[in-house]
């Protein structure tokens, strides 16, 4: 039955980024799915709410604290998640930090802050957790990209910057690992309802103009992206890879 190849029953899952916001929302939804999630933050705030939603749906959870701009950190939460649920099956990329400032003012500091935790640990996680993928024949990477990979927003060069090559990067793994059983793919979130869009959205007037461009007339939510990352994390997408699949309430086609 085709239901049968979107179930995770048995999976093991790093979520990044996932005590909160998009993050959670997937997380939540791979446990709902059967897999068994790895719940991460740079902070305990939330962790235990998300570890609690993953248990009810019937799948262990893992909390994990760590900064993914730390490669210890990052070695860290793959080996946790071998360590405690016995392997390293599905990672989503999804931490993220964005830094909004004119191009001209735009800090050093900003710009390798958000380089270093939207690019940099995105390749250290993929790395590792691809060398534990190969060894066992099998795995599934999902990065969280933006619309910015294809649109350069206005006022975060560095975020614009950042996941077009993170887009870029899911294409390179996928070319070297998809003969090797390993899918990389890619989500691009349209305008979401997160801590990253607040700002915009307490702006009514740059609200007011993104809600006219998006033909679905909202703000996604966390659980939009939840079915995107169960599909690219189950056997339904084993002939899909190197993708960037747009989640935006058609923004995009506009």
């Amino acid at each position: 039955m085709i239901l049968d190849s979107f179930n995770l029953k048995g999976k093991n899952a790093l979520v990044t980024g996932s005590r909160t916001g998009l993050g959670g929302g997937m997380a939540i939804g791979l446990a709902q799915a059967g897999a068994n999630v790895v719940v991460h933050g740079p902070t305990s705030d939330g962790i235990e709410e998300v570890c609690a939603a993953v248990r009810a749906a019937g799948s262990r959870a893992v909390p994990a604290k760590g900064d993914v701009a730390d490669a210890g950190d990052c070695a860290r939460l793959v080996e946790l998640t071998v360590g405690e649920l016995g392997s390293i099956d599905i990672l989503i990329n999804n931490a993220g930090i964005i830094r909004r400032t004119p191009a001209a003012d735009y800090s050093a500091k900003d710009w390798s802050d958000v380089i270093e935790i939207n690019l940099n640990a995105v390749f250290r996680l993929c790395q590792l957790a691809g060398r534990h993928m190969l060894a066992q024949g099998s795995g599934k990477i999902i990065n969280i990209s933006s619309l910015l990979a294809f649109q350069g927003g206005i006022l975060v060069p560095a975020y614009a910057a950042s996941k077009g090559a993170v887009a870029q990067l899911t294409k390179a793994l996928a070319n070297e690992w998809a003969s090797k059983n390993i899918n990389v793919n890619a989500i691009a979130p349209g305008y979401m309802a997160t801590s990253n869009t607040a700002a915009l959205r307490a702006d009514a007037a740059r609200s007011h103009s993104i809600l006219e461009r998006i033909p679905a007339g909202r703000w996604g939510t966390p659980e939009d992206l939840a079915g995107a990352a169960v599909f690219l994390a189950s056997p339904a997408s084993d002939y899909l890879n190197g993708h960037v699949l747009v989640v935006d309430g058609g923004w995009m086609a506009r």
